[in-house]
C-alpha cells in the first residue's frame, strides 16, 4: 500500500470554468453542463442543505474537480455506481465528462420507470423533476432537454447513483434533465437505500464503485462487496484520517489499496481498492 505524504503544496487551484478547463481538458459543452449543474445546486440548497454553505463560493474546486479527478483513475470504465451520491459527488459529476466522450442519441424519458419503482417502494416518493410533493420549489426555466432513463448510450456507458434521500435524488434527475446528458449516457437515479437486497442483486459487477464523505473505509467496503465482481475497482475519497481508516478495514477486509494524493487537497488521498473479498472467520 502507498502511504501519502502528510502535506503536500502541489495541488490545484480551480477558481472557476476556465481553471477546471485547463486542468481536466473538457469541452465548452461540458463546461456549459456543469455551469448549469452549478446554477441549480445553489437554487435548491436554499430548500435542501445539499452542501456546506461554506463551499458554496469555491463549487468548481470542492465539488467539481474533486469529484473530477476520480476519472484519471478509471479511464476506461463504462459502469460506475456511487454510493450515497447526495448532490452528486462524485457520480454525477463523472457523468457530465463522460458525455463527453459520447455522440449524442435520442434523448430517453426524464425518469426511468425502475427509478420510479424504487421511489414508491422504499417510501421516498417519486415524481417527474417536479418536485412540490417533497417540498421543493420548481426550477426557474426548465429546459425540454432528456432526463434519466434506463438506456445506455451508444457506447455502453452506465452510471448509477445511489441516494436515500428523495429530495437529493429530485435534483440529480433535474441535473441530468436540463443538461440533456441522457442523449449521450445511461444515468440511472435509485431512491433507496445502498444496503437493499433488491438493489444489490441489479448492480453486480460494475467497472468501479465510488463514494465521498459517506462513511469510514470498514463501512464502505461492506456497502461495496456485495456489488464488486473480481474486475471491479473501488474509488473511495478520503481525508487525513485514511491511515487510520484502513487499519480498520483491514480487520474485517482482505484487499489491495493504493492511495493518490488528491489534486484538490493536500491532506486528502483517493484510495484505489481492489479484490476486495472478507476475510474468513476464524473458529474460537
Amino acid at each position: 500500500m502507498t502511504e501519502p505524504s502528510t502535506h503536500r503544496d502541489d495541488t490545484i487551484r480551480i477558481g472557476g470554468a476556465a481553471d477546471f478547463a485547463a486542468a481536466f481538458h473538457v469541452s465548452g459543452e461540458t463546461l456549459d453542463r456543469l455551469a448549469t449543474y452549478e446554477s441549480l445546486l445553489r437554487h435548491w440548497q436554499k430548500t435542501i442543505n445539499l452542501v456546506a454553505p461554506s463551499t458554496l463560493d469555491a463549487i468548481w474546486h470542492r465539488h467539481f474537480a474533486d469529484s473530477a479527478q476520480l476519472l484519471a483513475l478509471a479511464p476506461r470504465a463504462t459502469t460506475w455506481v456511487d454510493l450515497g451520491s447526495g448532490a452528486g459527488f462524485p457520480g454525477l459529476v463523472i457523468a457530465l465528462m463522460l458525455a463527453d466522450r459520447v455522440k449524442a442519441d435520442v434523448p430517453s424519458p426524464i425518469t426511468s420507470e425502475a427509478c420510479l419503482r424504487h421511489d414508491v417502494g422504499e417510501g421516498q416518493g417519486g415524481g417527474d423533476g417536479r418536485t412540490s410533493a417533497v417540498g421543493i420549489p420548481p426550477t426557474p426555466n426548465p429546459s425540454p432537454q432528456g432526463g434519466g432513463g434506463p438506456r445506455a448510450g451508444r457506447e455502453g456507458i452506465r452510471i448509477t447513483l445511489i441516494e436515500a434521500n428523495a429530495r437529493k435524488c429530485a435534483l440529480l434527475r433535474e441535473v441530468v434533465r436540463q443538461t440533456g446528458i441522457s442523449a449521450r449516457v445511461a444515468v440511472d437515479i435509485l431512491s433507496t437505500r445502498i444496503e437493499n437486497a433488491a438493489t444489490q442483486a441489479r448492480l453486480q459487477g460494475p467497472d468501479v464503485v465510488t463514494a465521498r464523505a459517506l462513511a469510514p473505509l470498514d463501512k464502505l467496503m461492506n456497502l461495496a462487496a456485495p456489488l464488486s465482481s473480481s474486475r471491479s475497482v473501488g474509488l473511495f475519497l478520503k481525508g487525513r484520517e485514511v491511515a487510520t481508516e484502513l487499519r480498520a478495514a483491514e480487520k474485517m477486509w482482505n484487499f489491495n489499496a493504493e492511495l493518490v494524493p488528491s489534486r484538490t487537497d493536500p491532506d486528502a488521498s483517493v484510495v484505489v481498492i481492489r479484490n476486495l473479498h472478507p476475510k474468513a472467520k476464524t473458529k474460537e
